[in-house]
């Protein structure tokens, strides 16, 4: 005999729908959210972000990064010529930005719950793109409740 689910009350075909939709518009906007982290990181770091920076931090190929330039620049969150720096946009400082907050109250959360350090960095890393702002709410009540 198998355990019953967590909420064994039935879902409509319409709540799941929108379930595992909000899941794929996550994992699309994730690529975008990491990219204009890191480039504003670079910014902030060295003065520059470049290309070939940004593969190598990311661990993939120069033409991947080119690829998805091409898509930050088509959104308005970058500018960048050839052979010039990345820079970002307003609306990419604001996102930037914004991931940079999730990340962090998402880290606060983990260790607050007694998660080491560089794991909940690492398992931040991906639930900053997936958890709703209500829950955000929810890990910053508890963080700021839990200090001193």
């Amino acid at each position: 005999m198998t355990n019953p689910p967590f909420n064994s009350a039935p879902r409509s075909v319409q709540e799941q729908v929108r379930q595992f939709e909000s899941v794929r518009t996550a994992h699309q906007s994730e690529m975008v959210e990491d990219y204009v982290e890191l480039i504003a990181d670079l910014i902030h770091l060295t003065g520059s972000a470049r290309p070939k920076d940004i593969a190598e931090r990311f661990g993939v190929a120069q033409p991947t990064v080119t690829k998805n330039l091409a898509r930050l620049k088509r959104e308005k969150l970058i500018l960048h010529e050839p052979y010039r720096s990345i820079q970002l946009t307003e609306e990419g400082r604001q996102l930037a930005s914004s991931c940079r907050k999730r990340h962090r109250t998402v880290v606060e959360f983990l260790i607050a719950l007694g998660i080491s350090p560089s794991v909940a960095e690492h398992d931040a890393e991906g639930i900053e793109h997936h958890v709703s702002d209500e829950t955000l709410r929810v890990f910053r009540a508890f963080t700021h409740d839990k200090k001193p």
